[in-house]
């Protein structure tokens, strides 16, 4: 089919996100689960992501990757899902806002701190997130101002921000804040989310097996 949905991705990376995404969309999908090491990095896979990265999007003839980009695509290709505010709606702007928030600085700030990287304090100015702190307090001010990022309805932000905070709180990345227990464990008892997160954690055990 000419608009046929396929996410490339693989159960131990970012692609539990999209997988979570896709399963909230409920529409038809194909997975495709693509090993790390040398598959990621086959031709045929770099002619889809050359980054040689999972996820990606292919639907019909439109690619998309990363993560955020895919969650606002499917938002806006399937309206009818209601996964992001109208195209007008005041609350596009918090929805835009936080997630490529996550997507920008906290992701950076989470990613310097786990690997020990560090900038003297004068030069926190210089950096997109300031500082490790400065990006969780303010995480924190966007999980706290209402149930959920996008005022009272949950959207494809959600997807995307709670999947950055419950890894986070899972491996130690990201602080234990009651704030972000909260808002992870609300969205952590969807419906959807629990869908992902079986099709994923049974498609990890089998490869563990296997490998």
């Amino acid at each position: 089919m000419s608009d046929e949905l396929v996410l490339y991705t693989n159960p131990m990376s970012r692609g539990r996100i999209a997988r979570w995404m896709m399963e909230e969309l409920g529409q038809p999908y194909r997975a495709e689960i693509v090993g790390f090491g040398a598959p990621m990095k086959d031709p045929a896979y770099k002619a889809i992501n050359p980054m040689g990265k999972v996820p990606a999007l292919v639907h019909g003839s439109t690619v998309v990757t990363e993560c955020a980009a895919i969650c606002a695509y499917l938002a806006d290709a399937f309206p009818q899902a209601g996964l992001a505010p109208a195209p007008g709606d005041r609350q596009r702007g918090p929805y835009y806002r936080w997630m490529f928030f996550a997507a920008g600085p906290v992701e950076a700030a989470v990613a310097s701190k786990a690997f020990g990287f560090s900038a003297a304090p004068e030069a926190a100015r210089s950096l997109g997130y300031g500082t490790y702190g400065d990006a969780m307090d303010t995480l924190e001010y966007a999980v706290s101002q209402s149930e959920y990022l996008a005022g009272d309805r949950f959207s494809a932000a959600d997807v995307y921000v709670g999947s950055q905070i419950l890894w986070g709180l899972q491996f130690g990345t990201i602080e234990k804040r009651p704030a972000f227990e909260a808002y992870g464990a609300r969205l952590a008892a969807r419906p959807a989310a629990q869908r992902a997160k079986q099709i994923d954690d049974e498609l990890m055990a089998q490869m563990q097996k296997a490998g």
